[in-house]
């Protein structure tokens, strides 16, 4: 695994008698899109509030790039770039001369920076234009193109998809890749569109109740064993006798007119043959891949996300 840019150790936010986030800890390497999912009130922007310094943490640590935010917070907010709810920017003023503003507040961005942060996000073309003109896409593109302008190890973004339609929601995303790619950035992602975190990022963090229940990879994901056979006979309630004595009941169900089978496709010679062998007519038997929602929903015991 690569260097972390970001550890969290047993970090716990507690308010009177009860905790909010509960001894997370967890590390993210350079280049890596990581996601933050969980049900309403899980503890996903009071984490990052703790780690970008908003809130003080009742107990752990959280270090970036090797310095810790609660013992030396400015210097480790050079290694940090970040949108919690929107971004900020005068909307009388440019696009461009918000960026100039904004870099005036970091020693060292030089005009060079801003031009090559405003190509990076494909700004080119409306940066001289006010900022009151923007789309709500192009206000975030900017929001991004301000948090990366001193070059920071991590850029967090709270809910950056709240509000996009589905192309600005597929451009900030395809942005997101580029940056840590050509940047090797690291990237906090936390949303509810679950769908979109599936494409978005490279591992989740899934928080229930303000602890760590699961950090899945997605990439990894694609290729293991979180799908589901689905299978179409002449009779369900023959198969599904059937292969109730092959499977614990619990992995079969009943889906519509097809019969549901958790498990990977390499069971699918063995339930054809089953099948077949029974007398029983196959129409059709193939493997689904669990969607991310799906096994959100199976580990949060159905509890949606907020």
């Amino acid at each position: 695994m690569k260097e972390a840019v970001l550890q969290l150790r047993n970090v716990t936010k507690k308010i009177g008698n009860r905790k909010i986030v509960d001894d997370l800890t967890f590390d993210i390497p350079a280049g890596e899109v990581f996601g933050f999912l969980g049900p309403n009130g899980a503890g996903k922007t009071t984490t990052i509030r703790m780690i970008v310094g908003l809130i003080s943490m009742t107990k752990g640590e959280a270090i970036v790039n090797g310095v810790s935010v609660s013992k030396n917070f400015e210097l480790a907010m050079t290694h940090i770039g970040a949108i919690v709810e929107n971004p900020e920017m005068y909307k009388f003023l440019s696009g461009y001369q918000n960026l100039v503003h904004f870099a005036r507040r970091h020693s060292g961005v030089t005009k060079q920076r801003i031009d090559e942060v405003v190509k990076m996000l494909g700004l080119q073309n409306r940066i001289h234009e006010k900022v009151k003109r923007y789309s709500l896409g192009m206000r975030q593109r900017l929001g991004v193109a301000q948090a990366i302008l001193h070059r920071p190890s991590l850029l967090i973004l709270d809910e950056p998809t709240n509000g996009l339609d589905p192309a600005g929601i597929r451009e900030l995303r395809d942005y997101l890749r580029k940056l840590t790619r050509e940047e090797g950035i690291s990237v906090i992602v936390s949303s509810h569109l679950l769908s979109e975190m599936e494409l978005m990022c490279d591992r989740v963090a899934i928080i229930q109740a303000g602890k760590l229940i699961d950090i899945r990879s997605l990439q990894e994901n694609k290729e293991t064993a979180q799908s589901k056979i689905m299978i179409e006979v002449n009779d369900l309630q023959a198969a599904h006798r059937l292969l109730a004595s092959a499977f614990d009941e619990t992995r079969l169900s009943v889906n519509g007119d097809q019969l549901e089978v958790s498990s990977d496709k390499a069971a699918i010679p063995d339930i054809a043959r089953l099948l077949v062998k029974a007398g029983l007519d196959v129409y059709g038997i193939h493997a689904v891949k669990k969607s991310l929602e799906e096994q959100f929903l199976e580990i949060t015991g159905g509890e949606m996300v907020v």
